[in-house]
Protein backbone atom coordinates (compact mmCIF):
# COMPACT_ATOMS: atom_id res chain seq x y z
CA UNK A 1 0.00 0.00 0.00
CA UNK A 2 1.53 3.56 -0.99
CA UNK A 3 1.98 5.85 1.69
CA UNK A 4 3.35 10.08 1.44
CA UNK A 5 7.01 9.20 2.75
CA UNK A 6 9.30 11.84 3.65
CA UNK A 7 11.95 12.77 1.49
CA UNK A 8 15.62 11.87 1.28
CA UNK A 9 16.94 14.24 -1.49
CA UNK A 10 20.50 13.56 -3.80
CA UNK A 11 23.61 16.08 -4.86
CA UNK A 12 23.58 16.62 -8.47
CA UNK A 13 24.80 13.71 -10.50
CA UNK A 14 24.07 10.79 -7.25
CA UNK A 15 21.49 9.25 -8.97
CA UNK A 16 23.41 8.15 -11.74
CA UNK A 17 23.97 4.83 -9.75
CA UNK A 18 20.50 4.24 -9.29
CA UNK A 19 18.99 4.68 -12.27
CA UNK A 20 22.06 1.85 -13.73
CA UNK A 21 20.45 -0.30 -11.52
CA UNK A 22 22.09 -0.03 -7.99
CA UNK A 23 20.90 -0.22 -4.73
CA UNK A 24 22.68 1.39 -2.46
CA UNK A 25 22.92 5.11 -1.33
CA UNK A 26 25.91 6.68 0.43
CA UNK A 27 26.15 8.96 2.71
CA UNK A 28 28.01 11.60 0.66
CA UNK A 29 25.99 11.16 -2.01
CA UNK A 30 23.09 12.85 0.19
CA UNK A 31 22.27 16.78 -0.24
CA UNK A 32 22.60 17.17 3.85
CA UNK A 33 21.59 21.09 3.62
CA UNK A 34 17.96 19.84 2.11
CA UNK A 35 17.49 16.56 3.72
CA UNK A 36 19.76 16.26 6.57
CA UNK A 37 20.68 12.92 7.40
CA UNK A 38 20.41 13.34 11.56
CA UNK A 39 16.44 13.88 11.09
CA UNK A 40 16.17 10.78 10.24
CA UNK A 41 15.92 7.86 12.88
CA UNK A 42 17.42 4.26 11.68
CA UNK A 43 15.24 2.40 9.59
CA UNK A 44 12.57 5.07 8.28
CA UNK A 45 11.08 4.52 5.48
CA UNK A 46 12.17 7.46 2.38
CA UNK A 47 11.46 8.75 -1.03
CA UNK A 48 14.62 8.96 -3.20
CA UNK A 49 14.83 11.76 -4.47
CA UNK A 50 17.42 13.11 -7.52
CA UNK A 51 18.52 16.74 -7.12
CA UNK A 52 15.81 18.12 -9.11
CA UNK A 53 13.20 16.67 -6.72
CA UNK A 54 12.03 13.72 -8.66
CA UNK A 55 11.13 10.40 -7.64
CA UNK A 56 12.96 7.39 -7.84
CA UNK A 57 12.14 4.80 -5.51
CA UNK A 58 11.24 4.08 -1.93
CA UNK A 59 14.30 3.46 0.79
CA UNK A 60 14.86 2.85 4.07
CA UNK A 61 17.52 4.69 5.80
CA UNK A 62 20.23 4.62 8.34
CA UNK A 63 22.04 7.69 9.39
CA UNK A 64 24.72 5.86 11.22
CA UNK A 65 25.78 4.03 8.36
CA UNK A 66 27.80 4.79 4.98
CA UNK A 67 25.03 2.82 3.09
CA UNK A 68 22.51 5.42 4.17
CA UNK A 69 19.95 4.06 2.33
CA UNK A 70 18.96 0.93 0.33
CA UNK A 71 16.39 0.66 -2.25
CA UNK A 72 13.41 -1.30 -1.45
CA UNK A 73 11.34 -1.02 -4.82
CA UNK A 74 11.80 1.75 -8.04
CA UNK A 75 7.77 1.68 -7.74
CA UNK A 76 7.04 3.99 -5.73
CA UNK A 77 3.57 2.41 -4.75
CA UNK A 78 5.30 -0.47 -2.60
CA UNK A 79 6.82 0.14 1.10
CA UNK A 80 8.68 -2.55 3.22
CA UNK A 81 5.88 -4.21 5.09
CA UNK A 82 4.67 -8.05 5.16
CA UNK A 83 3.23 -8.02 2.38
CA UNK A 84 5.54 -7.09 0.36
CA UNK A 85 7.99 -9.91 2.02
CA UNK A 86 5.28 -12.19 1.88
CA UNK A 87 5.32 -11.52 -2.28
CA UNK A 88 9.25 -11.33 -2.67
CA UNK A 89 9.89 -14.84 -0.45
CA UNK A 90 7.25 -16.59 -2.49
CA UNK A 91 9.72 -15.46 -5.77
CA UNK A 92 12.69 -16.14 -3.95
CA UNK A 93 11.11 -19.65 -2.87
CA UNK A 94 9.94 -20.64 -6.71
CA UNK A 95 13.14 -19.87 -8.09
CA UNK A 96 14.90 -22.03 -5.47
CA UNK A 97 12.53 -24.87 -5.93
CA UNK A 98 13.29 -24.60 -10.04
CA UNK A 99 17.38 -25.12 -8.91
CA UNK A 100 17.12 -27.50 -6.07
CA UNK A 101 14.95 -30.77 -5.75
CA UNK A 102 15.70 -30.93 -1.73
CA UNK A 103 14.99 -27.91 0.73
CA UNK A 104 18.61 -27.05 1.48
CA UNK A 105 19.61 -23.85 0.34
CA UNK A 106 19.68 -19.91 0.77
CA UNK A 107 15.87 -18.91 0.64
CA UNK A 108 17.08 -15.39 0.81
CA UNK A 109 20.44 -13.87 -0.09
CA UNK A 110 19.47 -9.87 0.48
CA UNK A 111 19.42 -7.73 -2.55
CA UNK A 112 19.90 -10.66 -4.69
CA UNK A 113 16.34 -11.51 -3.63
CA UNK A 114 15.42 -7.36 -3.39
CA UNK A 115 15.32 -8.00 0.11
CA UNK A 116 18.49 -5.66 1.22
CA UNK A 117 19.57 -6.65 4.90
CA UNK A 118 17.85 -10.11 4.71
CA UNK A 119 18.98 -13.62 4.87
CA UNK A 120 17.15 -16.98 5.11
CA UNK A 121 18.92 -19.95 5.28
CA UNK A 122 16.70 -23.34 5.00
CA UNK A 123 17.58 -26.65 6.41
CA UNK A 124 14.21 -28.56 5.47
CA UNK A 125 11.47 -27.12 8.09
CA UNK A 126 14.09 -25.29 9.94
CA UNK A 127 14.86 -21.74 9.04
CA UNK A 128 17.72 -19.31 9.76
CA UNK A 129 17.67 -15.71 9.52
CA UNK A 130 20.21 -12.84 9.59
CA UNK A 131 18.72 -9.06 9.94
CA UNK A 132 21.85 -6.98 9.14
CA UNK A 133 19.89 -3.74 8.90
CA UNK A 134 17.77 -1.08 11.40
CA UNK A 135 15.00 -1.14 8.17
CA UNK A 136 15.40 -4.61 8.27
CA UNK A 137 15.28 -5.22 11.99
CA UNK A 138 12.04 -2.68 12.04
CA UNK A 139 10.52 -5.43 9.94
CA UNK A 140 11.07 -8.09 12.11
CA UNK A 141 7.72 -9.75 13.28
CA UNK A 142 6.45 -8.95 9.90
CA UNK A 143 9.42 -11.49 8.63
CA UNK A 144 8.63 -13.85 10.97
CA UNK A 145 5.43 -14.19 9.98
CA UNK A 146 6.00 -13.98 6.51
CA UNK A 147 8.01 -16.79 6.71
CA UNK A 148 5.37 -18.68 8.54
CA UNK A 149 3.01 -18.13 5.97
CA UNK A 150 5.23 -18.99 3.11
CA UNK A 151 6.76 -22.10 4.88
CA UNK A 152 4.94 -23.55 8.07
CA UNK A 153 8.45 -24.57 9.27
CA UNK A 154 8.89 -25.95 12.88
CA UNK A 155 11.25 -23.32 13.67
CA UNK A 156 12.60 -19.91 13.37
CA UNK A 157 15.97 -18.86 14.33
CA UNK A 158 17.48 -15.65 14.59
CA UNK A 159 21.26 -15.48 13.85
CA UNK A 160 21.45 -11.70 14.55
CA UNK A 161 25.16 -11.63 15.71
CA UNK A 162 26.79 -10.67 12.24
CA UNK A 163 29.37 -8.40 12.54
CA UNK A 164 27.94 -5.69 10.20
CA UNK A 165 25.13 -4.96 12.94
CA UNK A 166 27.69 -2.91 14.59
CA UNK A 167 27.80 -0.63 11.57
CA UNK A 168 23.86 -0.28 11.79
CA UNK A 169 23.94 0.28 15.58
CA UNK A 170 22.35 -2.86 16.27
CA UNK A 171 22.70 -5.32 18.83
CA UNK A 172 23.94 -8.66 18.79
CA UNK A 173 21.46 -11.68 19.67
CA UNK A 174 20.50 -15.36 19.15
CA UNK A 175 17.31 -16.41 19.70
CA UNK A 176 14.51 -19.15 18.32
CA UNK A 177 12.11 -16.62 17.53
CA UNK A 178 8.86 -18.88 16.61
CA UNK A 179 8.50 -22.68 16.96
CA UNK A 180 10.95 -25.40 18.76
CA UNK A 181 14.32 -25.81 17.79
CA UNK A 182 14.75 -29.98 17.15
CA UNK A 183 17.55 -31.62 18.80
CA UNK A 184 19.41 -31.93 16.21
CA UNK A 185 19.50 -30.04 12.64
CA UNK A 186 20.48 -32.50 9.43
CA UNK A 187 20.75 -31.25 6.10
CA UNK A 188 21.36 -33.41 2.88
CA UNK A 189 23.66 -32.48 0.34
CA UNK A 190 25.58 -34.16 -2.56
CA UNK A 191 23.95 -37.34 -1.49
CA UNK A 192 25.73 -36.86 1.76
CA UNK A 193 23.97 -36.26 5.31
CA UNK A 194 25.54 -33.14 7.77
CA UNK A 195 24.43 -32.00 11.59
CA UNK A 196 24.71 -28.31 11.65
CA UNK A 197 24.82 -26.35 14.57
CA UNK A 198 22.37 -23.14 13.92
CA UNK A 199 22.69 -21.42 17.44
CA UNK A 200 26.49 -21.09 17.57
CA UNK A 201 27.96 -22.42 14.54
CA UNK A 202 29.21 -20.14 12.25
CA UNK A 203 27.19 -17.34 10.20
CA UNK A 204 24.05 -19.24 9.74
CA UNK A 205 25.40 -22.80 10.65
CA UNK A 206 26.34 -23.86 7.33
CA UNK A 207 28.23 -22.45 3.83
CA UNK A 208 26.28 -23.36 1.29
CA UNK A 209 27.72 -20.87 -1.18
CA UNK A 210 30.64 -23.58 -0.93
CA UNK A 211 28.17 -26.51 -1.97
CA UNK A 212 30.42 -26.84 -5.28
CA UNK A 213 33.46 -27.02 -3.43
CA UNK A 214 32.44 -29.81 -1.10
CA UNK A 215 31.17 -31.82 -4.26
CA UNK A 216 34.56 -31.73 -5.86
CA UNK A 217 35.97 -33.32 -2.98
CA UNK A 218 33.69 -35.80 -3.07
CA UNK A 219 34.58 -36.80 -6.09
Amino acid sequence: MSKTLPPLRLKKNEERRLKAGHLWVYSNEIDIDKTPLKDFSPGTAVSIEDSQGHVLGNAYVNPHSLISARLISRDTKYVLDQSLITHRLNIALSLREQCFSQPFYRLVHGEGDNLPGLIVDRFADVLVVQITTAGMEMQKQAIIAALEKTLKPVAIVLRNDSPSRKAEELDSYVETASGTLPESVLLEENNTRFEIDVLSGQKTGWFYDHRMNRARMQH
